[in-house]
């Protein structure tokens, strides 16, 4: 049995690892592209979320 996965806060990201309950369905070969999958996801989240905060003045990263 899986539990559910508890919400972030972040829709993205919430959405990216809701893929992750197709794993109980899929056989263990499987697993690879819904784990490269929800990676992808993560990491795009990630990007935008530096990309949305503000840099200091005379910062440019």
């Amino acid at each position: 049995m899986t539990e559910p996965l508890d919400a972030t806060g972040n829709a993205r990201v919430d959405d990216a690892l809701g893929a992750l309950t197709r794993l109980p369905d899929l056989p263990v070969s499987g697993h690879v592209a819904v784990f490269e999958e929800v990676f992808t996801e993560l990491e795009g989240a990630l990007a935008s979320a530096d990309d949305s905060v503000a840099r200091p003045a005379g910062h440019e990263g």
